[in-house]
């Protein structure tokens, strides 16, 4: 399972496309604010049924994100036992080095910026999926 934090409903469904198109098979769900993003990962309110909430297995994040942003849920994340060992791929339009400094410093596995370009910006996300789901082995917690 995906957990895609990314409040732009674009950009979201595009990333989706995109990864079903490599044929991508993994339940994808989306969060749209970070508060929403740790409530399903810490199973509070109405994801606390961890039947329901799986663990996930890749979190792709956007830092710009209305209310508490992703560099605070990173760190969050990171700082939890039983949530740091689930891959964190930053996904976001942001060039700004000291949001790649920072993602790094609070555990990232990854930072990737979203291309302006459309077929670039498939052609990304395919490659993200690719490696995180067919190439990268993921630590026991987190399969």
């Amino acid at each position: 399972m995906i957990l895609l934090v990314e409040d732009n409903d674009d950009h979201a469904f595009l990333i989706k496309k995109a990864l079903r198109s490599h044929g991508l098979t993994n339940d994808i769900r989306v969060s749209p604010t970070g508060e929403e993003a740790l409530d399903y990962l810490f199973r509070r309110g109405k994801y606390a049924d961890p039947a329901a909430s799986p663990r996930p297995g890749l979190i792709l994040l956007d830092i710009r994100l209305p209310g508490m942003d992703g560099l605070e849920v990173l760190r969050i994340i990171k700082q939890d036992e039983k949530l740091r060992t689930i891959p964190v791929c930053m996904l976001t339009t942001s060039a700004q080095l000291s949001d790649l400094v920072a993602s790094y410093t609070h555990g990232v596995n990854s930072y990737v910026q979203k291309p302006v370009d459309f077929g670039k910006f498939v052609e990304t996300v395919r490659g993200l999926g690719s490696y995180w789901v067919d190439t990268n082995v993921p630590p026991p917690e987190a399969a």
